[in-house]
């Protein structure tokens, strides 16, 4: 009957052993990993509230435009809001998916 080994993934060497390099090496690869997901989720939550905050604060230049007389100005920006809208929104929705999908 064959040995049954399991397998540890610290064990880089591949002798079913984990010795004390082979665990530091581990535990410093885990708390990257930890860190590299936290920093993802920071970088998430910012786009997200930058994201907002772009979309609530663009009706207020529409009217600080027309408040100050640049009507031209005012038009132009109302125009091409639906595409900003899209555009943010289509942005945020792709990386949580794509994010969503990694996972």
């Amino acid at each position: 009957m064959a040995e049954d080994k399991s397998y540890h993934p610290a064990d880089t060497n591949g002798d079913g052993v984990v010795d004390d390099v082979e665990r530091e090496m581990y535990l410093e690869f885990k708390r990257k990993e930890l860190e590299d997901k936290d920093a993802q989720r920071d970088a998430m939550r910012g786009m997200t509230w930058f994201a907002l905050f772009g979309m609530l604060l663009y009706p207020f230049a529409i009217v600080l435009t027309s408040y100050f007389g640049l009507d031209t100005a005012a038009a132009i920006v109302g125009d091409i809001a639906p595409t900003y809208f899209v555009a943010i929104s289509a942005l945020v929705a792709a990386f949580f998916g794509a994010d969503a999908i990694r996972k």
